[in-house]
């Protein structure tokens, strides 16, 4: 069996959101080109599929109908402003969008049916600030929020974990699953104060949902040492007590220190450490059903790299990336050793940590 399948489509490169935008199809190009010179380009251990196009019937599980019907009318009419900020449409992103939705559930598809041990859904464009009724945030639609509910009702499970390791905080799928305990939502971010205004602390869930919403908001350059703490402290304890069937993974690349949008400040030797917490996590908890879906990462000259670093994680290949390790101000680390204390006092209300 092939350990894991890596999702994508040229027809990801057709969503134009304009001149000059962050989120242009130069990001994913950059990532194919990554991929064709890497050392293990011929191994064995992964194989390049198409995604499937999802139905509006799948969307809808997680977007209100009257929503999808706007996006696919404003497409259909040549595109524009779907919010009131930068999540531009052209005439061919409805079109996009699905596949992008259908990439995520082919990834899933892959991995609950034995076809790979896990998956890499190279898709554009991102989904995760994605709410049931409005696009945000470069997102159209909620790719990893529809996979997600995709593994609920299809394959049945009970306990899905959704980390989501973006710079930003994933609004949209927050509120998706934000009165539900089948869906554990977890995401280290950066202070959420100016984008997208959701992401606290205390913000824990509701209903059957309390609890099972983890936010861990840490400031603007925190850097590899508070970040890899973050994840050592609170997102692997939470995680083995909550014991996921399926990992999925927000997996965005603009926390780099080099990202245009970004400003967590990561090096590449942060997120290989980070991506063998995941592949480490999946193998130790739900054998190893693991889907790692593309959020952000904006940084052409570094989003390839990195995520074919994440590749060569999940895959079981070696692929060295050099990457200088920025140090954050001694203030900054203070501060976020408070944010860490901050999240750890919130979520002692609902799982056992030190």
């Amino acid at each position: 069996m092939t350990k894991t399948t890596v999702v994508f489509s040229p027809k990801y490169l057709r969503h134009n959101p304009g001149r000059d935008h962050p989120e242009s199809a130069k990001r994913l190009a950059a990532i194919v080109a990554e991929l064709r010179k890497a050392p293990f380009l011929r191994s064995h251990t992964w194989k390049l599929v198409s995604p499937v196009k999802a139905s509006i019937e799948q969307v809808g599980m997680v977007h209100d109908p009257k929503y999808v019907v706007y996006v696919k009318t404003l497409c259909k009419s040549g595109g524009g402003l779907l919010d009131a900020g930068d999540t531009r449409v052209s005439a061919a992103s409805f079109d996009v969008a699905l596949h992008a939705v259908g990439g995520a559930l082919t990834a899933v598809d892959h991995a609950m049916r034995g076809r790979s041990d896990n998956a890499l859904a190279l898709v554009r464009p991102p989904g995760h600030h994605a709410t049931r009724s409005f696009g945000l945030g470069f997102c159209i639609f909620n790719n990893v929020a529809v996979a997600a509910e995709h593994l609920l009702r299809e394959f049945k499970l009970e306990r899905v974990l959704i980390l989501d390791i973006d710079s930003h905080h994933g609004n949209g799928t927050q509120s998706i699953f934000y009165e539900t305990d089948k869906v554990l939502y977890v995401s280290l971010h950066e202070d959420p104060r100016d984008f997208p205004g959701t992401g606290f602390s205390d913000e824990v869930g509701d209903r059957d949902g309390r609890g099972f919403n983890v936010n861990i908001p840490l400031p603007l350059k925190t850097g590899n040492q508070i970040y890899l703490k973050a994840l050592r402290e609170i997102v692997t304890p939470i995680t083995r007590e909550y014991k996921p069937q399926f990992i999925l993974v927000s997996a965005g690349f603009d926390s780099h220190y080099a990202d245009p949008v970004g400003r967590l400040g990561l090096s590449a030797q942060c997120y290989e450490k980070v991506f063998d917490t995941i592949t480490n996590l999946s193998s130790e908890l739900c054998d190893r059903k693991l889907a790692l879906i593309l959020e952000g990462g904006y940084n052409v000259n570094f989003v390839g790299k990195l995520a074919i670093q994440a590749l060569s994680k999940i895959s079981g290949n070696q692929y060295r990336l050099d990457d200088e390790v920025p140090r954050s101000r001694q203030k900054t680390r203070e501060n976020g050793e408070k944010a860490i204390k901050e999240a750890k006092k919130v979520q002692r209300n609902f799982w056992h940590l030190d």
